[in-house]
């Protein structure tokens, strides 16, 4: 009993943080999501109205249609990257550990306002990207400017992070037994072929981990469309990101009732997808056992 006490103590600071900075706040914005809420003045209870405005809101479909976009696009080809050099870099190379360091910085920085910043700048009308396209004779644009590709430039740059991804496929492909390559070799299977069957059903779940711990990330992807769009969300709404919209709602429009409503919506459509993708890995995920 003594010691569960003491157990007990140690652990206060962490329930306390549960309770204040966690659980609190979640209560309190399910609440909030059925109400009308300004701020200012207290809530009013309105029921289901929030869900019914939402039904008619057609910025907020346009948001979850570039955010839908932004994920099922980034995420394959993040993931193809990491994957790509995790390959290459477990064939063994000098200066390994600053490769891998290299590589994985980017994940670091790659969410922070100044790399969003930089990125503004790169493929600003006069940035670098269209510098270096004119060392070749090409004529650039304003990247960020122009409806049809400020989008993907925000999918370059969350591909740009690859590193933490890649650090994990890493560590997978270190546990795959090399005897199963050598066997595949006696028997004639050439590079591909040991790619199929062995190194992508070994290391299937590492990638279904990668593969849902990205979505998350993806959906709550904020600073860089806020950062790049000057908190608009433009050109044309071209980069109004989900979380984007919800910011808005909640803190230029003061509707934090609206924005609760929003913000469980959000959760609701990453539980979604991640409860897809647990029911999908039964067929494509390998385990050992």
């Amino acid at each position: 009993k003594r010691d569960n006490k003491a157990a007990y103590l140690f652990l206060l600071p962490w329930f306390a943080g549960l309770v204040l900075i966690t659980a609190g706040p979640v209560t309190a914005s399910l609440v909030l999501g059925f109400t009308d809420y300004n701020l200012i003045q207290p809530p009013e209870f309105n029921g289901l109205e929030n869900i019914t405005r939402m039904l008619g809101d057609q910025r907020l479909h346009h948001a979850l249609g570039v955010t839908f976009e932004y994920v099922l696009i980034s995420v394959p080809l993040q993931l193809a990257a990491a994957l790509g050099l995790a390959m290459l870099l477990d064939r063994g190379m000098r200066g390994l550990a600053f490769y891998r360091s290299a590589f994985y910085l980017p994940s670091l920085l790659g969410s922070s306002v100044a790399i969003a910043v930089l990125w503004r700048q790169i493929f600003g009308a006069e940035g670098l990207f269209n510098q270096l396209l004119g060392l070749f004779g090409l004529t650039g644009r304003g990247w960020i400017s122009d409806p049809d590709t400020a989008l993907s430039t925000l999918i370059v740059l969350n591909v740009w992070t690859f590193g933490a991804p890649m650090v994990i496929f890493l560590a997978g492909l270190r546990q795959i037994p090399v005897m199963y390559y050598e066997a595949a070799q006696v028997d004639g299977a050439g590079r591909f072929t040991q790619f199929r069957r062995i190194t992508v059903p070994l290391l299937s779940p590492i990638i279904f981990f990668n593969l849902v711990l990205q979505i998350i990330h993806a959906f709550q992807s904020f600073t860089q469309a806020f950062v790049v769009s000057g908190g608009t969300g433009g050109p044309s709404d071209s980069t109004m990101f989900y979380t984007l919209y919800l910011y808005q709602r909640g803190f230029h429009n003061f509707d934090m009732g609206y924005a609760s409503a929003l913000a469980w919506l959000l959760l609701i459509i990453i539980a979604a997808f991640t409860a897809i993708n647990f029911l999908a890995a039964k067929k494509w995920v390998f385990y050992d056992d």
